[in-house]
């Protein structure tokens, strides 16, 4: 229809910070040290540009409901597939469960009420449900909740920066930014937190599955990739910038560094400032799920119906055609490990929110694992299929922006997950994680082994069945 409203440049753009910007994230990434800065603009040309060239071409080309678990089912069948949608899906309920702590911790550092044990979990279910809630509602519905989350995002990134940099040429800053320190130590330590900067970029599919709805997609995804990209390093830049003028890096908390670097850049002089920061702050959290809720949704229910997941995921609304299924176990995932916390905390893990997060960020960064692979095995068997935007390039350059950014996840993963230098303080930090990502493998394996074989019974039931009514 000729007047039907297209999306602009500027609306992918807007559309590309807003899902992929994630403020609670910065202050896991400045734990890097100044070395960041140095990780941020290799993985930004290394990483994010191939990865989002090739979700640009697989989300125009293949624009289902299924999302990565189509592209992967279709270049290698629906096991792998199955396993995508496992690692893809259960990272959403690890990631609400680090959020929904790190909700009660919030409220008090901007109202200096400490919660009990009890009255924290009551709040972190509480933000978890009505995530919950609305993520049974239609994306359109919460429009106004990802335009305002998105302002939000910006003033809070570029404040922290401006106040750093104004600290920075007033009063000098925590740490030393040189050449020599801005340049990889690579020691374990600050290479297990690379996987922080690579999660910060994930998310741009989401973009490219409104191709149909833009002007000019061969055009304006690659600007939208671009700008957008520039853009999202440019604010986290900023604000890794301004936590790292006010607090020491190795005094750096994953949890709650980013106010407590507003409030020691400006004193006790702007409490109200910080306040209205960290009310932002917590309605970002809740943004940053529900941005995501529908993807996510989506391609376990899709996954659901081609039985690589079991049924419960496939459940939706008869009046609004909207999941049901996979939002629920979202809900019911994340009350599991909200009620953990005392257990956990009982047993010496303090850091809950770092424990939830980095196990989100392991399974999520292993769904993508498989996309790769997958975009070049697509070109391989599917030659002739229509792509609205195309990857220029053949032979070494497709094979380049394929291997290096797989590369770069995969060893991320590794040094997110395994204590290689064997020390007391390297194994306590990470072998929750491990044993964590290992049972989240063998789960995954266990449900999509059942899923499949259940639709094979299914299926000899129904020909079984169909040879008895012809005889």
């Amino acid at each position: 229809m000729e007047g039907k409203k297209k999306l602009r440049l500027f609306d992918s753009v807007l559309l590309s910070v807003t899902v992929v910007l994630v403020s609670e994230s910065v202050a896991p990434a400045a734990a890097v040290g100044p070395s960041q800065f140095f990780w941020w603009l290799l993985l930004l040309i290394c990483f994010f540009l191939p990865y989002g060239l090739i979700s640009a071409e697989l989300g125009t080309a293949y624009n289902d409901e299924g999302g990565i678990y189509d592209y992967v089912k279709r270049a290698f069948g629906p096991r792998n597939g199955g396993r995508v949608a496992w690692y893809y899906w259960i990272n959403y309920p690890l990631w609400m469960g680090s959020l929904a702590v790190l909700v009660p911790m919030t409220i008090t550092q901007i109202s200096g009420h400490e919660f009990g044990s009890a009255s924290s979990i009551i709040i972190s279910l509480a933000f978890v449900w009505l995530v919950t809630v609305i993520s049974f509602f239609k994306i359109s519905d919460s429009k106004w909740i990802l335009n305002l989350a998105a302002v939000f995002k910006v003033f809070i990134m570029v404040s922290l920066g401006v106040i750093g940099i104004y600290i920075a040429f007033t009063q000098g800053v925590a740490n030393t930014f040189t050449t020599k320190t801005m340049l990889p130590s690579l020691d374990i330590t600050s290479l297990s937190f690379i996987s922080v900067i690579i999660f910060n970029f994930l998310g741009f599919e989401v973009v490219t599955s409104m191709a149909g709805e833009m002007d000019n997609p061969q055009k304006d995804i690659p600007k939208a990739l671009i700008i957008g990209g520039i853009l999202i390093a440019v604010f986290y830049l900023l604000a890794a910038f301004g936590v790292g003028a006010a607090i020491p890096f190795d005094q750096l908390t994953t949890d709650s560094g980013l106010l407590d670097s507003f409030s020691i850049l400006l004193g006790g002089d702007a409490t109200w400032f910080v306040t209205i920061i960290g009310l932002m702050f917590l309605f970002t959290l809740a943004a940053n799920l529900i941005s995501w809720a529908y993807g996510i949704n989506y391609v376990a229910m899709y996954a659901s119906e081609n039985s690589s997941l079991p049924k419960v995921f496939k459940w939706k609304s008869e009046k609004t055609d909207m999941p049901v299924g996979a939002p629920l176990m979202n809900g019911i995932v994340s009350t599991v490990l909200v009620l953990s916390v005392p257990i956990m905390t009982h047993y010496g893990l303090e850091d809950i929110f770092w424990s939830f997060f980095a196990l989100n960020l392991v399974t999520l960064l292993a769904s993508y694992i498989f996309m790769f692979p997958a975009f070049l095995k697509l070109r391989k068997i599917d030659p002739d299929r229509e792509r609205p935007y195309k990857v220029k390039g053949t032979g070494f350059k497709l094979k380049l922006i394929t291997y290096v950014p797989l590369t770069l996840l995969v060893v991320s993963v590794v040094f997110t997950v395994v204590p290689l230098n064997l020390s007391e303080e390297e194994i306590m930090f990470k072998l929750p994680l491990l044993i964590g990502t290992i049972i989240s493998v063998i789960a995954g394996e266990l449900i999509v082994n059942h899923s499949l074989k259940q639709k094979h019974r299914e299926k000899e039931i129904g020909d079984h069945a169909h040879i008895a009514k012809q005889s």
